[in-house]
């Protein structure tokens, strides 16, 4: 199973407090958003992918053109909002990938295995979460939280679903429960990029 995918990169990123877009911030020599889509590149089950810009964002836009990246601009009203617009725009009614452009240490070999959960799931929509208690252990943030069977834990911000029936209230979700390194280095404030540098580089784990 091949399906497209949206790369989120259209926040204010308030909780930074920097001048600089958040897709844009350094991560170990490079911008959020290039670890990012390096991943998405590489994995074998994405079709094509988008970056989701907004009028929040009109750098990161200006670098993701300038890279050759497929860009679609949403009004930047907040994330669903936006997302629902790229939606709409690039007529994906159909399973889509979304990934936040704020969590640099993903591989395409975890998207890939999302997805291929997605497939065996038999639901239309597929969440991955992190447990509380990765995130605290390691002092990141906790910025969004969901209950999935009862049990309240962070949001990564990778989902799948199957975007025809977005519009329905409330569509059968199944859920990814992982502590890998990987999934749980988002970053939300500045605290969780120093962090996240000092994890990767003591466990040698930088993408190629």
């Amino acid at each position: 199973m091949k399906v497209p995918a949206l790369i989120m990169a259209g926040g204010k990123g308030q909780r930074l407090e920097l001048p600089v877009e958040k897709p844009l911030l350094p991560f170990l020599g490079k911008p959020l958003i290039e670890w990012v889509a390096k991943a998405i590149q590489s994995a074998r089950n994405v079709s094509y992918f988008y970056i989701v810009t907004s009028v929040n964002t009109p750098e990161t836009e200006k670098k993701c053109l300038k890279d050759g990246l497929r860009v679609l601009r949403t009004d930047g009203k907040g994330y669903h909002d936006d997302l629902w617009e790229a939606i709409l725009r690039a007529k994906l009614f159909c399973p889509i990938l979304i990934v936040p452009s704020d969590i640099p240490a993903i591989t395409g070999k975890i998207i890939d295995r999302v997805i291929n959960t997605y497939e065996k799931c038999g639901k239309d929509a597929l969440a991955v979460f992190i447990p509380i208690e990765s995130r605290k252990e390691r002092g990141l943030s906790i910025s969004s939280t969901d209950y999935h069977d009862g049990v309240l834990y962070a949001v990564s911000g990778i989902n799948i679903i199957n975007a025809a029936k977005i519009d329905q209230q409330k569509i059968p979700t199944d859920a990814i429960i992982t502590e890998e390194i990987q999934v749980v280095l988002n970053i939300n404030t500045l605290k969780d990029l120093d962090i996240a540098e000092t994890i990767l580089r003591k466990e040698e784990k930088r993408i190629p």
